[in-house]
């Protein structure tokens, strides 16, 4: 078995797509979406109860393969997505440190 040390949103993508895409696919974005939202629950109470760190890990890393999954089903390349909304700074002010009010989204 391999053993992945370091990993690109285009490789996360790739991982999964190899590990799932079968299931993925048969899933269609809506059953996807819904796996998504199950794992973000998940994370939302690790954080709130105070989990040990690896198994908090454990949970942020279930809800970046679920938006993989997702991003994959839907055809959209996350690396290039992201790339393309944050890679020229904030997307409200511009800058790549954010100065953004504390009041504004992001």
């Amino acid at each position: 078995m391999n053993q992945i040390r370091s990993l690109t949103l285009s490789g996360l993508q790739s991982l999964i797509e190899t590990m799932y895409s079968r299931k993925d696919e048969a899933r269609g974005v809506d059953g996807t979406f819904m796996w998504l939202m199950e794992e973000i629950g998940e994370l939302a109470a690790a954080l709130r109860d105070e989990t040990p760190k690896d198994e908090l890990a454990a949970e942020f890393a279930d809800v970046l393969a679920w938006l993989a999954t997702i991003a994959n089903v839907a055809g959209v390349d996350l690396e290039q997505a992201v790339i393309k909304k944050y890679g020229n700074g904030c997307p409200g002010c511009g800058e790549m440190v954010c100065v953004c009010s504390d009041a504004e989204k992001p």
